[in-house]
């Protein structure tokens, strides 16, 4: 039987210590979340380890699955670090992997018809089109 290692990954975080982390990055629509220590704190209902004000590591990112549980919870919830600042306590999570946008031509995306000549007689003036409201 082959093992989904995506699917046991984010079963283990939607388990595990950091599941609050995890489930509130879901939830989130945005594209960036700036935020601070104290704000994760209130999210995961606990104090963040000393390690976390103390070691930048702490909020290093991590490939896949492995690694430690707090960056399992953002990394599987599609999330990155950055902008780590250790003396405000602030930090800018970001979602990974965005691919870049594939910008199309307007005529593509609203191809552009040839018009057709108004037929003789139709009149859209403004006083026409409101009659005695004006």
């Amino acid at each position: 039987m082959a093992i989904d290692r995506n699917e046991q990954h984010r079963q283990m975080a939607d388990r595990g210590k950091y599941r609050r982390l995890y489930r509130h990055l879901c939830a989130l629509e945005a594209l960036e979340w700036r935020t601070t220590f104290g704000d994760i704190e209130t999210v995961i209902g606990f104090p963040l380890p000393p390690s976390a004000r103390l070691h930048r590591p702490w909020w290093g990112n991590q490939k896949g699955g492995n690694g430690h549980s707090h960056a399992l919870a953002w990394g599987i919830a599609g999330w990155e670090t950055a902008e780590v600042d250790m003396d405000a306590e602030t930090l800018l999570f970001r979602r990974a992997n965005l691919r870049p946008v594939k910008r199309l031509p307007l005529d593509e995306i609203w191809p552009v018809h040839a018009t057709a000549r108004w037929p003789e007689g139709l009149n859209l003036r403004r006083e026409d089109i409101y009659e005695d409201r004006v």
